[in-house]
């Protein structure tokens, strides 16, 4: 495959999108690249990494998205480095590099995108010709020391008031001293080189910016044509694995229905409603039941079954909106669990959600768990398979899809620094599950080999990022990460300390002047 077909395939996906937003590309002597460390159908189904394009576009940057490529062996062959969506620009001529990093893993995708665009992926090794990295994205929220070593800067938290200042200052600053000053300075403002592994109280967008909202339609992405918009932010629960939980970021945010309609543009079919707990915004039964009588498709981010058993409206609506699947979680294998985990979702929660799933007319029930759990026993997983079959019986003729993924500890929560359950261990409850349930679910397993690399960076510091490094420079099979991350001096696992704010008391509050920041 040569330069030009990979050129070609851009320009033509491209052609295939459709802009929603005001935030038109336009050229100019500001130049930033916008990365996403995974393809381009993760990417364009990310929310955030939108949002924070438009935000630099209407401060009148220049900015343009890179991805990695969908098949990174045919750019190693034909020597093409990651290619800009907008100007077919490499990534290497950009002067400023800002990275929207989501999951613990995407730090392949990182080194892919710098190898191959000849950039040295340890900041040490860059020379004043590079480009400057600047981190920000979910990662920020939990654990983004292993990338201490990779990056120039970071913004921790929702950065949606300081991106563009961190951006354009880059600009403005003299010397690349005077910029990190600069972001050293800001809200959330995190530079490694200088503050090591303190870090800074991550900040909290205003008001101003709800909702997030779509700027393109893609029909390619993962989340195919789906228009995205917030219906809140921030979640008032306490499930002790999440770092959403009681969020010390104002709570949680509503934004009123007529306002998110009023974003969705007629031309958008499919809308996805986005939120940590959007299923508890308490006007969400007249804002699914607007779209469904529209004609739109609705998808829920986060369906608590809790909801969906004492509001039959939620699963009505959106199998009138054309939606195929009813889908929660149930994240514990058992009632026991989930009471540790302080999950309120009970057994006969789930037992309603999946008769609804059944009587309304959907194809399929689809149910995400987490195995592996701390104190997790085989009677655990005996009253899981048991209940199981119970749920498939229940939701018939829709079908049972279980998405079990192993239990990963994540900073800032209250199971942090909890063990992994072990890759053995999780595998062989995977094939007891698998042999018990045969006939009464599909399950879609998440590996427990690339769990374990997870855990292992979400509960590690910057010299875990260096050993995942290695493993990759090594040849990147799982063994060469295994073995370089066992030579990890344990006492650098967990180095680093955090600035924390403390919880704040659980709350739902709705949006008040929008001029006005409530942070």
């Amino acid at each position: 495959m040569s330069r030009r077909s990979i050129s070609d395939a851009i320009v033509a996906r491209r052609g295939r999108e459709r802009l929603v937003g005001p935030e038109a590309f336009r050229e100019g002597p500001y130049r930033v690249a916008m990365v996403y460390p995974s393809p381009y159908r993760a990417g364009m189904s990310s929310l955030g990494y939108q949002r924070i394009i438009a935000l630099l576009r209407s401060a009148g940057l220049s900015v343009e998205r890179v991805f990695v490529p969908d098949d990174v062996a045919v750019h190693d062959t034909a020597r093409v480095p990651p290619l800009s969506y907008e100007t077919l620009t490499p990534l290497d001529q950009f002067p400023l590099i800002a990275v929207s990093f989501a999951y613990e893993t995407e730090l392949i995708g990182l080194f892919d995108v710098l190898r191959l665009a000849g950039i040295p992926i340890r900041r040490e090794d860059r020379r004043p010709g590079h480009p400057q990295i600047l981190l920000g994205g979910p990662i920020s929220m939990a654990s983004p020391s292993f990338l201490a070593e990779f990056i120039d800067a970071a913004i921790l938290g929702e950065g949606e008031d300081v991106a563009a200042t961190a951006a354009t200052t880059f600009f403005d600053a003299s010397t690349r001293d005077e910029w990190l000053d600069g972001i050293a300075s800001l809200p959330g403002g995190w530079v490694p080189e200088r503050q090591g592994d303190r870090f800074p109280i991550a900040t909290t967008a205003s008001d101003r910016h709800l909702p997030a909202r779509s700027l393109w339609l893609a029909p390619e992405a993962e989340l195919s044509d789906m228009f995205l918009i917030e219906g809140e932010r921030g979640c008032h629960r306490m499930c002790t694995f999440c770092v959403m939980r009681r969020t010390t970021h104002g709570g949680m945010r509503l934004v009123p229905p007529n306002e998110i309609l009023s974003f969705i543009p007629e031309e958008a079919q499919k809308v996805g409603l986005v939120g940590a707990a959007i299923s508890d915004h308490p006007q969400l039964i007249d804002l699914i039941g607007t779209l469904a009588r529209a004609g739109k498709r609705v998808s829920l981010s986060s369906l608590r079954a809790d909801q969906i058993a004492r509001k039959p409206e939620i699963a009505k609506y959106l199998a009138q909106s054309g939606a195929r699947s009813l889908t929660t979680a149930s994240d514990g294998a058992s009632e026991r669990v989930r009471r540790l985990l302080k999950k309120t979702t009970t057994e006969d929660h789930l037992l309603a959600c999946a008769r609804q799933a059944g009587d309304v007319g959907f194809s399929h029930f689809k149910l995400y768990m987490v195995i592996g759990v701390p104190d997790e026993n085989d009677a655990d997983l005996e009253e899981l398979a048991r209940f199981t079959r119970e749920l498939s019986a229940a939701c018939r003729p829709a079908r049972l899809v279980m998405g079990i993924a192993p239990f990963v500890a994540k900073r800032s929560t209250p199971l942090d620094g909890a063990p992994f359950a072990g890759i053995k261990t999780i595998d062989r409850r995977m094939r007891d599950l698998k042999k018990r349930l045969k006939g009464a679910a599909e399950l879609r397993p998440v590996s427990a080999r690339w769990a374990w690399i997870e855990y292992e960076l979400a509960q590690g510091g910057a010299e875990t990022g260096l050993a995942m490094l290695r493993g990759y420079e090594a040849g990147g099979r799982f063994a060469d990460y295994r073995r370089a991350l066992a030579e990890v001096d344990p006492s650098t696992k967990r180095p680093w300390t955090h600035h924390e704010a403390p919880l704040v008391d659980p709350v739902v509050r709705r949006r008040t002047d929008p001029s006005r920041p409530t942070a």
